[in-house]
């Protein structure tokens, strides 16, 4: 248990592939069996003793309003993307800090196990995570933010559309962790990064506004700093599409 460690939770987006059910709710704020998203994540951390929960809002963001909470506005959502949308929070990017995105569902054993990494950055990786694609129709195996690690657990690439063979070892599923000299590692390299490659090509992304958080997981290997996987296997459940909301209400239902 820390009530020493923040969380942030990134819930800017759109959440577009979720419509009609989003045109008028947040994604985070979808209800799953009598409680929202948001609910259900801020529970996880609670039961791991994590107390101080930041969330950035964009889209809809007054409706994105439970108590207790520290709130940070992205102001340009439409055009950015989720790595640069984390940074409206940069000044709780301090200390020992979670990061995850806002529609996941996952059990408090996932932070937990973070929790328990005594590495500067740790990113959460699924090693059983072909089984949730299958008969998923609407989200494919090829949007998957795969992982190949080495032998220690070090990151050696990450990304969508990597190859779908036997070299890929997991999905990274959306939380990391930086321990106090990990923050500051992270914001220096994200503040290097984009003086060079504002409105820029950045890693895989057209221009550096638009990355991913894994464009800067794979450009913070690339320059020698580590990134350590913990591993998990299953725990938890992407929501991005109208099949993925369906049925994961039909299996908390049941």
């Amino acid at each position: 248990m820390s009530s020493n460690t923040n969380a942030i939770i990134i819930a800017a987006g759109l959440g577009s592939r979720l419509s009609p059910y989003t045109d008028l709710t947040p994604k985070c704020m979808l209800d799953f069996a009598g409680k929202t998203m948001l609910q259900r994540q801020i529970e996880a951390y609670r039961a791991c003793g994590i107390t101080d929960i930041s969330v950035v809002r964009g889209h809809m963001a007054d409706r994105i309003n439970l108590p207790d909470l520290t709130y940070f506005e992205n102001s340009d959502y439409a055009n950015n993307n989720i790595l640069n949308s984390l940074f409206y929070a940069e000044p709780v990017i301090r200390g020992e800090t979670i990061c995850g995105y806002s529609d996941i569902l996952f059990d408090a054993n996932v932070p937990a196990a973070l929790l328990a990494s005594e590495h500067d950055i740790s990113i959460v990786v699924d090693t059983d995570w072909k089984c949730y694609y299958e008969g998923r129709i609407d989200h494919p195996i090829g949007e998957a933010e795969n992982v190949i690690f080495d032998a220690n657990g070090m990151v050696i690439s990450l990304g969508k559309h990597l190859t779908l063979d036997d070299d890929v070892d997991g999905e990274f599923i959306g939380m990391f962790k930086l321990s106090a000299r990990g923050a500051e590692l992270f914001k220096g390299h994200f503040h290097k990064m984009k003086a060079a490659h504002w409105n820029k090509p950045f890693q895989k992304a057209a221009v550096f506004q638009k990355a991913y958080i894994t464009d800067m997981f794979q450009s913070l290997v690339d320059d020698g700093h580590p990134v350590h996987c913990v591993t998990i296997r299953q725990g938890w459940k992407e929501i991005d599409t109208v099949e993925d909301y369906q049925k994961a209400v039909e299996a908390l239902q049941g």
